[in-house]
């Protein structure tokens, strides 16, 4: 009895001479399908690579919005007024001088002429010093309304940074704002404990000449 082997069949139909085979044509499809697919993603990737590019103008846009000179000029401002101290500056050579002349030794002992002189000197001394305090104190309050409008420019553009860039920006003009700030409280302090010290200088050396007065009084009695 023999047998008869056949081999996988494709079904093949002809339409006007056209040959149709179904597997043929299953195949074609899946490797266009393929394709679409790798272009596809392709076009994800240069998406992705274009908005990767965006996000980096933007971290690397700067800020529009800079108060730096304001508030240089604010600060140079106030160094002005403490630099316009009238009679005993900040330095201490000038510190040192005035008190050995005024403030102690001889002006507090010596004849009646140089010891009115002297107490006057320390008289202009507290009045010029509560005078610059003053100076100071202005100075300082003038600079209010200009750290109020930077601190409002500055919140707005940090607010509205697009990137990494402007934000890190806008917060170091805030820093540079807050030391700005720190500044004046730091002038407005020492120009206040100036005065006050001056004047407690002038009590305790009127304290001490009034005692030299007395003893020299009683010297003569």
């Amino acid at each position: 009895m023999a047998l008869v082997t056949t081999s996988p069949a494709h079904a093949q139909f002809g339409f006007g001479g056209i040959v149709y085979d179904p597997t043929n044509y299953a195949q074609n499809v899946l490797t266009a399908a393929r394709s679409l697919q790798q272009i596809n993603n392709q076009i994800q990737q240069i998406q992705n690579q274009a908005q990767s590019l965006i996000n980096e103008a933007k971290n690397l846009a700067s800020l529009p919005v800079s108060t730096l000179s304001t508030l240089e000029a604010q600060v140079q401002q106030t160094r002005q007024l403490i630099g316009q101290a009238q009679r005993i500056a900040y330095s201490v050579k000038d510190i040192e001088s005035a008190f050995g002349s005024r403030y102690s030794g001889t002006a507090l002992t010596g004849p009646a002429r140089d010891m009115v002189a002297n107490a006057n000197a320390r008289w202009q001394d507290s009045v010029a010093a509560f005078e610059d305090a003053l100076k100071v104190q202005a100075g300082v309050v003038g600079n209010i309304d200009g750290a109020r409008s930077s601190l409002s420019a500055l919140v707005t553009a940090s607010q509205s940074a697009s990137g990494a860039l402007q934000a890190a920006q806008a917060g170091n003009q805030l820093l540079a704002l807050q030391s700005q700030q720190l500044a004046d409280l730091t002038a407005t302090l020492a120009a206040q404990g100036r005065a006050q010290t001056l004047e407690a200088a002038r009590n305790a050396a009127a304290e001490a000449e009034g005692r030299a007065r007395f003893a020299r009084f009683r010297g003569h009695n």
